[in-house]
């Protein structure tokens, strides 16, 4: 009969199992969550920004230095040094997540291979959940400034109004601008759609890309490879089964605005990807993204943090592992960003 393994001994166990699984990474568990939107898309070494102190800093160009004009033969220069930078700035949240599980159920699962397999299966599955909540909460926002706990997802950035333009200020519950900027070029593209037809909703999108600029640079062989996918479309279900039965429909007169590749529906090459978390939104609301302005800011050293396995208080017989990650997204211009919404 095998000796009992001491509560140190299962400790130090679990900690070279942990070691051998190796350096916690969203890659993997990508297979798994292969339809989610969010991860695959910001968790990128060209995108992801480390960074310290108390929290995100950035600086954005809000206008030109006005100092081009004509002048004349000998004329004296003018030179004036004009400010055109202007701060945004965020607050760190804090996201965390753990895996543990029973000494006991190491006893029934005895073997180094079969507690590898319990704690490597453990391990995943609260990455998984990590995962679900980063996914859910990029597509929101704090309910206001006293809202401490979310990061700052979509609804933050880019903020719905009835008007037609760049009219996306200050998201609802913050009176101190977005990212602390109040500024006429700081604000997303905004409008509003009655009806899944070309005269409306195609018209009013056609129209929001150009006047975002937001119109894809790829063909249809770099689509097929998933590169350079920067400019997509979001929607809900309702949005979503409209727009697939137009495409149907379409004919000649609806020419590319409109047209269905591999089996997506794109909108002038962007394709329309449906987010399950806005189907909880009445307004239907469509967001044009352009990801070339979206980045993922993690705190040094606070980035999938993995701590070593700890007994847990008051469950004498439980061992937990905590995952860690301060972070916020931030999007630095808004002004390429669109959200239109059914009315």
């Amino acid at each position: 009969m095998g000796a009992v393994l001491t509560d140190s001994q299962i400790l130090d166990l679990a900690l070279g199992t942990q070691k051998k699984m190796g350096k916690m990474k969203f890659h993997q568990i990508a297979q798994s969550i292969q339809n989610y939107e969010v991860l695959p898309r910001i968790m990128k070494k060209d995108k992801i920004q480390i960074a310290a102190g108390n929290g995100i800093e950035d600086y954005v160009m809000v206008k030109d230095s006005g100092s081009a004009k004509n002048v004349g033969l000998y004329q004296k220069d003018d030179v004036n040094t004009v400010d055109v930078m202007k701060k945004i700035s965020l607050d760190w949240r804090h996201t965390t997540t753990n895996y543990s599980w029973d000494r006991r159920e190491l006893a029934m699962n005895g073997g180094e291979a079969r507690i590898y397999d319990l704690m490597k299966v453990r391990r995943a599955a609260g990455m998984l959940s990590l995962a679900n909540i980063m996914e859910n909460d990029f597509w929101s926002k704090p309910t206001n400034t006293q809202d401490v706990l979310p990061i700052m997802g979509v609804e933050y950035w880019v903020v719905k109004n009835a008007a037609i333009g760049f009219n996306g200020g200050s998201p609802a519950g913050f009176t101190g601008g977005c990212a602390g900027l109040i500024h006429d070029n700081w604000k997303n593209y905004t409008g509003t759609y009655s009806n899944y037809t070309k005269e409306d909703l195609i018209a009013k999108l056609r129209t929001a890309k150009r006047k975002t600029n937001f119109k894809s640079p790829i063909d249809l062989e770099d689509y097929r490879k998933g590169n350079g996918q920067q400019y997509r479309i979001y929607v809900n279900e309702a949005t979503i089964n409209q727009l697939e039965l137009l495409a149907e429909k379409q004919n000649e007169n609806l020419g590319s605005d409109l047209t269905k590749m591999d089996g997506t529906v794109t909108i002038g090459k962007a394709p329309l990807v449906y987010v399950p978390k806005l189907d909880a939104d009445t307004s239907s609301p469509i967001y044009m993204l352009d990801w070339s302005y979206v980045f993922p800011y993690f705190l040094k050293g606070e980035y999938l943090r993995e701590s070593e396995p700890e007994k847990v208080g008051g469950q004498h017989t439980t061992i937990a592992v905590h995952i860690d990650l301060t972070w916020n997204i931030m999007f630095k211009d808004r002004r390429s960003q669109t959200v239109l919404y059914k009315v």
